[in-house]
């Protein structure tokens, strides 16, 4: 599977939901569950289908303005491509 592209809109693949409390929030899917912490979770509940991966890491890189925008750039794209893999996130 690929990458995700700047103009990708990564979202919740279906069948796959939100579930869990505001302070342990987690992704539901057909084969079990994924809690969700800290910057994992910044960026999931960025991918709505509206924003675009370029989107999303711009927003991501205001907020770690001090840690190297390659690094976030491949952290995220790295992340969201073994949920796809997962078939947790569609883009």
């Amino acid at each position: 599977m690929a990458p995700p592209t700047e103009t990708s809109q990564p979202r919740l693949a279906t069948g796959c939901r939100w579930g869990g409390t505001e302070e342990d929030r987690m992704i539901l899917y057909p084969e079990g569950a994924l809690k969700l912490q800290n910057t994992g979770r910044q960026v999931l509940e960025r991918c709505d289908g509206q924003r675009t991966f370029g989107e999303i890491l711009t927003e991501l890189k205001k907020e770690f303005d001090k840690t190297d925008p390659e690094k976030i750039r491949t952290d995220i794209s790295m992340f969201l491509e073994q949920l796809q893999k997962k078939r947790i996130v569609d883009y």
